[in-house]
């Protein structure tokens, strides 16, 4: 411990949070942190070099928007089904800051119709403009019933059971692996990424495995790499700027 640093302000810290101080000021392992999930149990559920499906007209799509006032956190959207069963992930939008709201809302509302879908989850806590801007594109806002660590606890037995088809993205799993699980001294869980990290790919998976599981489950349907790939490009001439294409830096298909 620095030899400088007041007793107080260690001992003040202490006890607001004996683990944090532990690790900040004494040089101990935080006993409360531990991995949420692990790479091998995320890749097991990822279909290898599909990076987006395509829509069917005989499916019906939930979808989960992690919404950004556009300087400092990436926007994103996951748009999801479920077959025999299981949750399955058909594509993932992230629009990183700086950025618009109201034009990444555009974009947004434009690829839910590609998909037919009418009404989106967020979260509760981002106030009152995603819904007001979704609805002026013709997409209703529907706050979601669980928080962000809900979300999380509710989309790992559907990763250690095998219950969803995740798509091929480094760094959606990248930022799966970097989620830290938080146990207070009351006993709550609480999950979120580490200092300096990201979740807002991650958030918006989970919150869209989330609703899949909960939704009506269709036949499956086989969708391979080719398929991913032709229809990555399909997307490329409908949104030049959007999925699957060459796009402007702020904005990718994950």
């Amino acid at each position: 411990m620095n030899p400088s640093l007041s007793q107080r302000v260690v001992d003040r810290a202490t006890e607001e949070d004996p683990e944090a101080a532990s690790a900040e000021y004494g040089a101990e392992f935080r006993g409360d942190l531990e991995i949420f999930v692990s790479r091998e149990a995320i890749e097991a559920c990822v279909a290898k070099g599909v990076t987006v499906r395509s829509p069917l007209a005989s499916i019906g799509y939930r979808a989960f928007v992690d919404p950004s006032g556009g300087s400092n956190d990436a926007m994103t959207l996951a748009i999801s089904h479920k077959e025999d069963g299981r949750a399955a992930l058909d594509c993932v939008l992230e629009r990183k800051a700086p950025f618009s709201p109201d034009s990444v809302v555009a974009e947004f509302a434009a690829l839910l119709k590609v998909y037919g879908v009418s009404t989106v989850t967020g979260d509760r806590y981002a106030g009152e403009w995603p819904a007001e801007r979704f609805s002026a594109y013709g997409i209703r806002y529907a706050p979601a019933e669980l928080n962000r660590s809900e979300l999380y606890l509710a989309f790992l037995p559907l990763v250690n059971s095998g219950r969803v088809h995740l798509l091929d993205s480094p760094r959606m799993i990248t930022q799966f692996v970097g989620l830290e699980r938080r146990t207070s001294r009351g006993g709550r869980d609480s999950i979120d990424h580490a200092p300096g990290g990201h979740d807002d790919v991650a958030n918006a998976v989970a919150g869209a495995a989330w609703l899949a599981s909960a939704s009506k489950s269709f036949p499956a349907h086989a969708f391979t790499a080719e398929a991913s790939q032709a229809f990555a490009a399909t997307m490329r001439q409908r949104f030049p700027d959007g999925p699957g294409g060459a796009m402007r830096p702020p904005i990718r298909m994950v």
